[in-house]
């Protein structure tokens, strides 16, 4: 039989009161505290969080929406922001919407639902332009991808600045026909792209771009038409981990020699980027930074809903790796 709060209350001899104000951490003395939580433990009481949650209309619960939890850039985020969360003495709800707008919308709704004390969310473009966060009835922290100017706080990379170093250390190993490979669904893509297109301006010369759904699968079917073509690329920057992945497994399905074919560069340091080889060369963005800022930044928030809104921007690391070995 489950064990009800009123058991809990005859075994530690005290008001069903008293163990409601024990189990929500409220005012009492040590030892009934001491008292109820042996009571709690003798009789194996689980409390109903649901109906807390809906009596209280509050939660200790925060979602986090990403796009595609199979990047590990999103692992790296999601386990940062559980551990901020955890030491909060909060619970995360994980959800994948794999960049489509109509999963974002259900997940949102869910969020609603649980009465979810915030959520912090990597939206696509669509979501983001689109986003009534006045309306959703709990905070937003963005992650990645730039949020509704005004309306949210946010935690991003500099993009345009991380894509134009790789830009930059490119021609500085004297690669001239740059071509780079993006995202088509976020606004991180679309900056990335923004800062490749500002540096090979700079340098005069032409920024050959081609836009793919953000997978490998996507990235690795591109990257095998562009380099069968004419005039393909010398040098190509990919412009997150799995596309960068999607890349390296095309060329090695073509033979394509790496760098002495073609030399390759992308974001993301994951695992496999040093094992490759050769290994390559990556912008390393601060996972565990944007977890963490993301997640304090929504306690924050949620400790004074007044305060002043906040974009925190972070840079990136350029690893230099055997891919970009200056051109022969």
């Amino acid at each position: 039989m489950t064990t009800s709060i009123k058991d809990v209350a005859l075994l530690a001899g005290v008001s069903v009161a008293t163990v409601s104000r024990v189990l929500g951490n409220g005012p009492v003395s040590a030892a009934l505290r001491a008292k109820v939580e042996a009571a709690v433990a003798q009789s194996g009481y689980r409390p109903n969080l649901s109906a807390r949650r809906l009596r209280s209309q509050a939660s200790r619960t925060i979602g986090l929406i990403v796009s595609d939890i199979r990047n590990p850039f999103f692992t790296s985020v999601s386990r940062a922001v559980e551990d901020v969360a955890y030491r909060a003495g909060m619970r995360v709800i994980l959800c994948n919407t794999d960049e489509n707008p109509d999963k974002e919308a259900m997940y949102l709704r869910l969020m609603q639902e649980e009465r979810v004390s915030g959520v912090i969310f990597a939206a696509t473009r669509a979501t983001a332009d689109s986003l009534d966060v006045a309306g959703l009835g709990f905070p937003v922290v963005m992650i990645d991808r730039a949020g509704p100017a005004a309306r949210c706080d946010a935690v991003l990379l500099d993009n345009r600045t991380a894509a134009a170093q790789l830009v930059e250390h490119l021609l500085g190993r004297g690669y001239r026909h740059i071509g780079g490979l993006f995202g088509n669904t976020s606004s991180t893509g679309a900056e990335r792209h923004a800062g490749f297109a500002e540096a090979m301006e700079r340098a005069g010369l032409p920024a050959a771009a081609r836009f793919v759904a953000p997978s490998a699968e996507a990235a690795q079917a591109e990257a095998a038409k562009w380099l069968g073509e004419a005039g393909a690329p010398e040098a190509l920057i990919a412009s997150n981990g799995l596309l960068l992945l999607g890349v390296v497994k095309a060329v090695r399905e073509a033979g394509v020699a790496v760098p002495g074919r073609l030399a390759l560069a992308g974001f993301d340091n994951d695992s496999w980027t040093e094992l490759a080889d050769p290994g390559m060369t990556v912008i390393e963005q601060p996972v565990d930074e944007i977890g963490r800022a993301a997640m304090e930044m929504l306690l924050e928030r949620l400790e004074r809903p007044e305060r002043p809104l906040r974009k925190v921007v972070l840079a990136g690391r350029l690893v230099e790796r055997g891919s970009s070995q200056p051109r022969g």
